[in-house]
């Protein structure tokens, strides 16, 4: 029977990558997200191995009607990529949004334990679940403007690791995957509230960014890996990014 693998924030950026490439791994995919349309988009792109489901993974009854339609699937769910997330404004701490800090912590943090809590118990049912979470390098490193997003990627990464400990001697391993600088069509847009000049001033004279499919592809490697190897955390930053605060550019 076909293995199912369920990926939130499927609608776009690293997530529809995702999506394409475990559909691709032979699993078939649950995309979830909120925007139906750009769902129905892509499944019809994959076909017969993938599954739309609207969800909004800071609704507990959205949630829980994904879990639902999963379960009708009738297959094994082998597979969850927790990839819903996602920064709002680049403020610092002291003129912060609180309204937007908790947005971020909504979607980030309590969208992951969400997601985890509802599909935990088939993932540990199928006798060899794995879940992998897309979290960022700001999950341990701030930066100036950053506080909102960096303290829910840090609550996040703790979630996870968490976790890790609460599952040792059960059948699900636990990843976390920290991209650094990766331009995808929407991030650093919905970021800056739709501002196509701040957006793009974040990868300016950065000559190779990474993309989503490379998140993608190291995703799809870490969960096709032989049951008993657990990839806790891996860190992938472009090659022009040295650390956070170094980059390259070539202006």
């Amino acid at each position: 029977m076909q293995k199912i693998a369920v990926v939130t924030g499927a609608s776009s950026g690293i997530g529809a990558a995702t999506a394409r490439r475990l559909a691709g791994e032979g699993f078939h995919v649950v995309a979830a997200a909120r925007r139906a349309d750009r769902l129905d988009a892509l499944v019809k792109e994959i076909g017969a191995d993938a599954t739309a489901v609207a969800c909004d993974v800071t609704s507990d009854d959205s949630v829980a009607e994904l879990a639902a339609t999963v379960a009708g699937l009738g297959g094994p769910l082998a597979l969850l990529v927790n990839n819903a997330g996602g920064a709002i404004g680049l403020d610092p701490v002291a003129t912060g949004s609180t309204r937007d800090w908790q947005a971020m912590f909504d979607v980030n943090v309590l969208g992951t334990l969400r997601v985890t809590k509802a599909l935990l118990p088939a993932l540990e049912a199928s006798g060899a679940g794995t879940i992998v979470t897309v979290g960022s390098t700001a999950a341990f490193t701030p930066y100036e403007g950053g506080g909102g997003y960096v303290a829910a990627k840090h609550a996040q990464t703790a979630l996870v690791g968490t976790l890790r400990l609460e599952l040792s001697g059960k059948p699900v391993r636990v990843v976390e995957i920290d991209p650094g600088m990766v331009r995808t069509e929407e991030f650093s847009l919905n970021r800056f509230d739709g501002d196509h000049e701040r957006a793009d001033a974040i990868y300016a004279g950065v000559a190779e960014p990474l993309v989503a499919e490379d998140i993608a592809d190291i995703i799809a490697f870490a969960a096709t890996r032989p049951q008993h190897v657990n990839i806790d955390r891996l860190v992938v930053r472009p090659i022009a990014q040295a650390a956070q605060h170094k980059v390259h550019r070539e202006l």
